[in-house]
């Protein structure tokens, strides 16, 4: 076994949180998962049923990776594995050019409560169900979007909406509104954003933003 700690066991209210390192092999870090449960921490974890969630890092959840782990929790018959997640994408260059230019604001969009902009918006925050974010341009939104945000009100069809959990009760961009997010395809947790393609609303991960609006990434100077 390697001396250094591959896996971090922390309690949390919903039970127990798994924290893997994301730069070793995964075989290494399965092995050292295994001793944990088997050696280690076995009593620890000896008793009733107890929801696990693991994260994974920068590493990507693959549905082999998820099997593997998966595989391991399962020889303890009380562990139950309710999540596998990569953590967030980091906001990359091109997320910092795409704000480029925005106004930005703070804070929680309620129940009830309509946050506009007249230009491109950042908001550091969440929109909670029945808030609602509008913007003549973009809609950037670190924080949970699970209210509705409607982005380039006037026409403009190359407009986004992207955010840190996206998962609205309703998009719109220009006069187009979105398919009902659980046909979206997207469990895991990547940041995402919405945009048109031939008068479609179309959700994407974020990573891919500077390929499908190219003028929202960086310059070559740059």
């Amino acid at each position: 076994m390697s001396s250094k700690s591959l896996v971090t066991i922390k309690g949390i209210k919903e039970g127990l949180l798994f924290v893997l390192d994301d730069e070793a092999p995964l075989t290494e870090v399965i092995q050292d998962l295994t001793y944990k449960l088997e050696h280690t921490h076995s009593q620890f974890l000896t008793g009733p049923l107890v929801h696990v969630f693991v994260r994974l890092g920068k590493r990507s959840a693959t549905e082999e990776t998820k099997q593997s782990l998966i595989e391991s929790f399962s020889a303890r018959g009380n562990l139950i594995v309710q999540s596998i997640e990569s953590d967030p994408i980091e906001a990359e260059p091109v997320l910092a050019a795409a704000a480029s230019g925005m106004k930005t604001f703070t804070g929680i969009v309620r129940s009830g409560q309509t946050l506009h902009h007249d230009g491109n918006m950042l908001l550091i925050g969440d929109v909670n169900p029945g808030g609602t974010v509008t913007s003549t341009g973009n809609i950037l939104v670190l924080g949970s979007l699970r209210g509705l945000a409607h982005a380039g009100i006037g026409g403009n069809h190359e407009a986004v909406i992207a955010a840190s959990h996206l998962r609205p009760t309703q998009l719109r961009i220009a006069d187009i509104v979105s398919r009902p997010p659980d046909e979206w395809g997207f469990e895991e947790a990547f940041m995402e954003f919405a945009y048109l393609h031939e008068g479609v609303m179309e959700i994407d991960k974020l990573s891919r933003l500077h390929r499908i609006r190219p003028q929202l990434g960086m310059s070559k100077g740059e």
